[in-house]
């Protein structure tokens, strides 16, 4: 169960093929073999053996996926550095994870050498960056890669370290997600066989490669032979341009992404024959949008993936033929049944199992669960326990053994496909002198599902303003996380029976009227 494996078998018997390709270039199988093998000894040279962490910071582009693979070709481990986070953000994870290595491209150049000042752990940062070379501890990438010799791969698999992909918490610290090889290689079989992947797909990387929804989807993609098409972020036309101009055939999105598709006025002149298969996952599905979907791309089908991080990542899957007309349409509000690597239960608060219809805690087991937290044995122990992941959302089998979600049982938000941890806002609108006391929930919002919106009452005689405490969030949490919406109350906030903050009281208001407690 290696990851690398798949790469050694395109360039064997196709190794002239077009294996990656994005606006600037292209690399057949045996180009960007050569060139990850490359890479992985210049990671050697700069110290990284076995399980040493080489850290990620750049838009989506060759280069993120070259060391997707090279790293491990090395022997050590990948750890994506969310690039929407803000700098203090940024800087505690990378001193959690103790990269020696740090990898950046023109965009990021700035953030890297700042990093690599405040974490010293940082011995060398390799950018993909004109004129970059020449200071101490940088290195040009491209440089790099042609002054270094191919080095042999490393060989290691199964339960070796492969990757930490970095998710917030309830406790306002980051957690480290760690994904071993065997995890990763499992989603990825898996996966395939449940979509129908082969050595013809040919994959659209559109979103953020830090996130694992993303970037399982490269290893899926090599893992079967096929075709990378990265482009360097979201945007509806470069979407549609890609397909059209590389003959896509599978694309993953978010719902908010398929929403913003949905509205180009010239969606209909793109030609998407090539398109076969559209995945989608991170957030709930609005209805009306997977409507759309369905009656104006008829000739595309579509499957749903539900899990997270900790499940390397997905635990359920909704397929293509749940989608069909013919399908019950009730099925289109589910997450789906469970793949074949996946158990899945619903249990209560003493673990016991609940009956189908009944409401629960889903908790999943098998070889794609995590191997643990970074570094944070109590809370791996917490989240494992019994030898199951307690995923923190509830939710309810039928009698045909498909999930559906119903809340989330974490005070989490996802807004766009993105997690967001309320305490990690409360803790940043907290640090503001005239905030006495706050609450984050999310809100149903149209595009994104859920926004960010904050309840705070103001010192006595403060004046702070809703635009200055937003931007005072923005100073020292990423953008997405940082409040959409501000209500200020003279009174007290509403307490539970042991004194917490009644945030159900706070989202009653809006979600009322809702099939369900979440977006």
């Amino acid at each position: 169960m290696q990851l690398t494996a798949g790469l050694r078998k395109a360039a064997s018997f196709r190794g002239d093929e077009i294996a990656l390709v994005t606006p600037e270039r292209s690399f057949s199988h045996s180009e960007l073999l050569n060139r990850i093998a490359r890479l992985a000894g210049a990671f050697c040279r700069f110290g990284i053996e076995a399980g040493e962490r080489v850290a990620i910071l750049a838009a989506n582009g060759n280069e993120y996926i070259e060391c997707y693979f090279a790293v491990l070709w090395a022997g050590g481990v990948v750890v994506p550095v969310n690039s929407r986070f803000s700098l203090p953000e940024m800087i505690e994870q990378v001193a959690d994870a103790e990269p020696s290595v740090l990898v950046c491209d023109r965009n990021f150049l700035d953030s890297a050498l700042q990093l690599s000042e405040a974490c010293r752990c940082i011995s060398a940062v390799i950018a993909a960056a004109p004129g970059s070379a020449g200071q101490s501890k940088l290195y040009d990438y491209e440089a790099t890669l042609a002054e270094e010799k191919p080095c042999a791969d490393a060989g290691r698999g199964g339960d070796d370290l492969a990757c930490l992909f970095y998710t917030g918490g309830t406790t306002g610290r980051a957690k480290g997600v760690m994904l071993n090889h065997r995890n990763l290689w499992v989603n990825a079989v898996v996966t395939s066989l449940s979509f129908g992947f082969d050595e013809t797909t040919v994959a659209l990387h559109a979103g953020p490669l830090f996130h694992l929804g993303a970037g399982a989807r490269v290893y899926t993609t090599s893992i079967m032979g096929g075709r990378h098409v990265v482009i360097p972020r979201f945007s509806p036309k470069d979407v549609l341009a890609a397909i059209s101009q590389h003959k896509v055939t599978v694309a993953t999105f978010v719902p908010t992404m398929l929403g913003m598709i949905l509205q180009l006025p010239d969606l209909d002149s793109y030609d998407l024959s090539s398109l076969k298969l559209i995945t989608y996952g991170a957030s709930p599905m609005p209805e009306p949008v997977l409507q759309e979907c369905l009656m104006r791309l008829p000739g595309i089908k579509f499957g749903q993936s539900y899990g997270m991080t900790e499940l390397s990542p997905v635990a359920t899957i909704l397929s293509p033929a749940d989608h069909l007309p013919s399908a019950p349409r009730h099925r289109l509000r589910s997450a789906g049944r469970p793949i074949v690597s996946a158990e899945v239960r619903i249990v209560d608060a003493d673990d016991r199992d609940m009956k189908p219809g009944e409401v629960g805690e889903v908790v999943v087991r098998g070889p794609m669960v995590m191997a643990g937290y970074w570094k944070q044995p109590e809370l791996t122990a917490q989240a494992l326990r019994g030898g199951w992941m307690h995923t923190g959302d509830s939710g309810r089998f039928d009698a045909d053994g498909y999930l559906y979600i119903s809340d989330r049982i974490k005070d989490m938000i996802i807004t766009g496909g993105e997690n967001v941890y309320s305490i990690e806002v409360e803790n940043a609108i907290a640090a503001h002198p005239e905030v006495l006391q706050c609450a984050v929930i999310g809100i149903p919002h149209a595009k994104w599902g859920e926004a960010v919106h904050a309840v705070v009452v103001r010192r006595p005689d403060a004046a702070v303003t809703e635009d200055e405490l937003i931007a005072f969030c923005r100073s020292l949490i990423a953008d997405y996380k940082s409040p959409r919406s501000i209500e200020f109350r003279d009174d007290p906030l509403p307490l539970s029976s042991v004194n917490k903050i009644n945030k159900s009281v706070l989202r009653a208001p809006y979600w009322n009227d809702k099939d369900r407690r979440v977006n």
